[in-house]
C-alpha cells in the first residue's frame, strides 16, 4: 500500500518532511513548500534535497510518491480582479518550478471558487489560465481535486473537472480525488466500485495520479468540507478500507488529510498528528476503537 500524510515544510524543507513521513512508517507524502495561505518562500536549499534522496534511497520511497499541494490563495477561476488573477497564474508557475527544483512531478490544485461569476465562467477562466502555466516544458503535472461544492467551487463535479481536462492543451493535466469532498459534493463512496466505473467512462482512471483519504464529518451531498479522522466518520473505516485496497488504484500513492487530535496539558489545548495510528489501522486492516485515547498517550 502506497499511503503517507500530509507533512510539514519547515526550516530544514524536505529533509525534515521526508524524516516526519518516516515517523509515521509512510512510503508517500504531500507537502507544501511554504505557508499554504501566503506568498513567504524560502530558496529551495540543495543540501537537504541530496541529504533527502539519499536517505529515500536507503528506505525504497520514491519521488513518484511525494506530492506537492498548491497554496490555497491560488484562485484561478475568479478573474473580477485581473490583477489577482495575473498573480495566481504567476504564482502558481512558480510553485511548479520549486517542484520541478525538488524533482516533484504531482502538484494538487484547487480548481478555484468563481465567486462572482457563474460556474460556467469560473470554468473558462480556469482552463484560461491552465493553459498559460502548461506549456512543453512543464514537468510536474497539475491533478485538479475534487471539490465539495462549499460556495461557489468549481470542480464538483465529474463533469466539472472533465469540461476543464477538455479545455486544456495538454496531456500533463491529471486528478486527484478527496473522500470526504467527493461524500460532500454527492457521490456515495460506499458505492466505491459505482464511482471508479462513472469516473473511468467519463474521464478515465489512468488520470488518477493520487487520492486524499479523508472521512468526513458530514453526510451525504452536505457540500461542507469538513475532514473527520479515519473510522469516525460519515463514510466508516470499512468504506475507506476497501478504497485504500482497490486493485485498480494500487499504485496511487493515498495521502491523509484528517485532523489533528487536540488534547489538554492542564495548561495549554495541545494537538497531535493522527498519521502514525490511521495508517498502522489501514495497512493492517483493523478499526482501532481507542484511536483518540491512544494518540494522545503515544504523545503524551
Amino acid at each position: 500500500m502506497i499511503i503517507g500524510s500530509h507533512v510539514h515544510f519547515g526550516s530544514d524543507q524536505i529533509l525534515g518532511s521526508l524524516n516526519e513521513a518516516l515517523s509515521y512508517d509512510a512510503n508517500a507524502f504531500m507537502l507544501y513548500t511554504g505557508a499554504p495561505q501566503n506568498t513567504m518562500r524560502k530558496s529551495i536549499d540543495l543540501n537537504y534535497l541530496n541529504s533527502a534522496l539519499k536517505i529515500m534511497q536507503e528506505h525504497n520511497l520514491s519521488m513518484d510518491n511525494v506530492i506537492c499541494h498548491a497554496p490555497y490563495i491560488i484562485n484561478l477561476a475568479n478573474k473580477e480582479k485581473i490583477d489577482s488573477w495575473n498573480f495566481s497564474i504567476s504564482f502558481l508557475k512558480q510553485e511548479i518550478k520549486r517542484c520541478e527544483t525538488l524533482g516533484i512531478k504531482y502538484i494538487v490544485l484547487h480548481p478555484g471558487s468563481s465567486v462572482k461569476h457563474s460556474t460556467e465562467e469560473g470554468i473558462a477562466n480556469i482552463i484560461e489560465a491552465l493553459n498559460y502555466v502548461i506549456n512543453a516544458d512543464t514537468k510536474c503535472m497539475i491533478l485538479l481535486e475534487t471539490m465539495a461544492g462549499k460556495g461557489s467551487e468549481c470542480g464538483k463535479t465529474l463533469e466539472e473537472i472533465k469540461q476543464i481536462l477538455d479545455g486544456v492543451n495538454s496531456s500533463n493535466i491529471g486528478v486527484c480525488l478527496d473522500t470526504c469532498h467527493l461524500n460532500d459534493a454527492g457521490y456515495d463512496m460506499h458505492n466505491f466500485e459505482e464511482f471508479l466505473d462513472k469516473f473511468d467512462n467519463l474521464i478515465g482512471i489512468s488520470r488518477i495520479k493520487c487520492i486524499h483519504i479523508n472521512d468526513s464529518k458530514n453526510i451525504l451531498n452536505s457540500h461542507k468540507d469538513r475532514h473527520e479522522n479515519i473510522g469516525l466518520g460519515t463514510l466508516g473505516f470499512e468504506t475507506i478500507l476497501k478504497i485504500v485496497n482497490n486493485a485498480k488504484l494500487k499504485d496511487v500513492p493515498k495521502i491523509l488529510e484528517t485532523p489533528y487530535i487536540s488534547a489538554s496539558d492542564g495548561n495549554k489545548e495541545l494537538v497531535y498528528p493522527p498519521y502514525k495510528y490511521e495508517i498502522a489501522m489501514l495497512r493492517n486492516g483493523n478499526f482501532n476503537a481507542n484511536l483518540i485515547n491512544d494518540i494522545r498517550e503515544y504523545y503524551k
